[in-house]
């Protein structure tokens, strides 16, 4: 199947300019495209692995990719989808932030001669002079339409500032350069950039008088709308010393039944046949939760990662697998005769003790498949009988302690 059209079938698409120019351009050409990451964190989460699996997928039907390192747009920060503005970073924290997504990229996306690009835009967006860009380009920007696009919508109300105004332009210009050094003519990305990427297409236009082309991509949401891939500590990091590749596993291996064909058809790589398969009625939808848990813990950690975080999964949910796998804390002495909540609360296992409380009343936390009742209960030398003691938050949460003896 063409690339365009495996695209569309697995969900991917979510707006598209010149949709037949575009899909016959990918069909008859080698196409260079782009997508943009600013570097506002030391690491990629779960929204950004989506665009990775694009990247891969149009790599591997032939195209070439850009991932553009947003080292000069990050100094601004992007205003789309937000109500408040960005912090400002330091250069420091951005160039420290754009290796370490290079370095976790890489992992993905094949680089080398003739293969897939990584760029900064710090290289050729700190040295502009404003006045000349000014002259060059501002002309080519109005004002009013400006005001009327999405990405500027939500900042209006809160007070839009000149310093966050500047960013669709500076991202326009990013299209217009990778245009002139590489020949990239698409840029993709999260639905949140669409007037962004519009602004692009219409600077290389009226610029060069060259046609180019955008794509976004659905976002992935819950059925109560909100953004896979957020959890009680925060993002799903790609990084294991943020996101364990335990954690990682186990919230994709929980997530609502509604979500798996979703999730199956957009982030893995198994065929459209085998997923249909997979989701067939007679078939338990743990058994695909199972099969897209370990294989994007596989792709993203790799495949003893993804064994040891399936085997401790199996220990927990049918009683077979290996428990060893399972990541733990160590106990510490002075933990015994404390009160449960606080020693939890201490390991972020809950918010806070009111949280706890709360557990305990709607008998959602269990020590050692045994539920707590008692709000006032002490860590005992009892509770690790078995070497380490077991806690469960709801149905799905589990936190493991272990004596090290």
């Amino acid at each position: 199947m063409k690339i365009y059209d495996e695209l569309v079938r697995r969900g991917y698409i979510s707006q598209c300019t010149h949709e037949e120019e575009l899909r016959e351009l990918l069909d008859k050409e080698r196409v260079t495209f782009y997508i943009g990451i600013d570097a506002t964190a030391d690491s990629l989460h779960a929204g950004h692995f989506l665009t990775l699996v694009v990247m891969k997928r149009m790599q591997e039907a032939g195209h070439r990719p850009i991932l553009l390192l947003g080292g000069g747009t990050t100094l601004i920060g992007d205003p789309s989808g937000r109500d408040d503005m960005r912090r400002i970073m330091t250069r420091e924290d951005i160039d420290y932030n754009a290796m370490k997504i290079k370095e976790q990229v890489s992992r993905f996306i094949e680089f080398g001669d003739d293969k897939a690009i990584m760029a900064n835009n710090a290289d050729w967006l700190i040295d502009l002079k404003y006045i000349d860009f000014l002259r060059d380009y501002g002309p080519h920007f109005s004002v009013n339409r400006m005001i009327r696009m999405e990405s500027y919508q939500s900042r209006l109300e809160q007070g839009l500032t000149l310093f966050e105004f500047n960013y669709m332009p500076m991202q326009a210009y990013d299209f217009l350069h990778l245009y002139r050094t590489y020949g990239c003519r698409v840029q993709m990305g999260g639905s949140d950039q669409w007037s962004n990427i519009i602004g692009g297409i219409d600077l290389i236009k009226r610029v060069e008088g060259a046609d180019c082309y955008g794509m976004t991509f659905n976002l992935i949401t819950t059925s109560a709308g909100i953004k896979m891939g957020k959890t009680q500590k925060g993002a799903l990091w790609l990084d294991p010393d943020k996101t364990s590749p335990y954690e990682f596993f186990q919230y994709w291996r929980n997530v609502e039944d509604e979500s798996v064909e979703t999730l199956l058809m957009r982030y893995t790589f198994l065929s459209v046949e085998e997923i249909e398969e997979l989701l067939q009625e007679d078939r338990n939808i743990n058994e695909a939760k199972e099969v897209l848990a370990y294989e994007l813990t596989t792709l993203v950690h790799g495949e003893e990662e993804g064994k040891k975080a399936l085997e401790a999964s199996k220990a927990l949910f049918s009683g077979a697998g290996d428990l060893e796998n399972m990541p733990s804390v160590d106990l510490q002495e002075e933990w015994i005769g404390k009160q449960w909540l606080d020693v939890l609360q201490e390991l972020s296992f809950i918010k806070s003790r009111g949280e706890g409380r709360r557990l305990i009343d709607q008998k959602g936390l269990t020590l050692n498949d045994q539920l707590v009742e008692d709000i006032f209960a002490v860590v005992d030398e009892k509770d690790f009988e078995k070497g380490y003691a077991l806690l469960r938050r709801g149905k799905k949460v589990y936190l493991k302690i272990d004596t090290n003896n």
